[in-house]
């Protein structure tokens, strides 16, 4: 089962070294990783998606290591999600339009066109990302690149909100 995990830590050297060792010691496979700035300078924020059956012990673990400041496990659902991918396809000239046309349904934005391949940026979920991935195979992909997943948790009084909404058209 896949687990989506982001750690708050202090701008440290080897903060990450310390985090991604202690997976690979206890034999869990890091699926994605993204790391980046939070609103505190000082603080990083690592978003992973990690293979394992129970993360109980393993954000225990975490809370040990030191310059860790926060552990949170977002439950299916509870998370804002995003990837951002580059990739590469074959276009023929005389399918050039058919294949913008495609890569449009899809919000992708064409970042550059060769003599023989259109290269687009798709942002947003992991699901739709990997729909498009299925869809562009029909003209050939070139190369690819993708970003590790990103993670927030979905605001608290938006969902108080929505419970108290159900519960007054009840």
């Amino acid at each position: 089962m896949q687990h989506l995990i982001t750690v708050t830590v202090e701008n440290q050297p080897g903060v990450l070294a310390r985090i991604t060792s202690m997976f690979a010691r206890r034999d869990f496979n890091i699926h994605s990783l993204a790391v980046g700035p939070t609103e505190d300078p000082t603080r990083s924020r690592v978003t992973m998606v990690v293979d394992g059956p129970e993360m109980e012990q393993i954000v225990k673990q975490l809370y040990k290591l030191i310059h860790v400041i926060k552990v949170t496990e977002h439950p299916q659902g509870e998370a804002i999600e995003r990837e951002i991918m580059l990739v590469r396809v074959h276009a023929d000239p005389k399918r050039r339009s058919e294949i913008l046309n495609a890569a449009n349904i899809f919000d992708a934005t064409a970042v550059d066109v060769g003599a023989s391949t259109i290269t687009f940026e798709v942002v947003g979920e992991p699901m739709r990302l990997s729909d498009f991935l299925e869809f562009m195979k029909t003209y050939g992909i070139v190369s690819l690149a993708k970003s590790g997943r990103i993670a927030l948790a979905k605001d608290a009084k938006s969902q108080n909100t929505k419970q108290k909404q159900t519960a007054k058209g009840a």
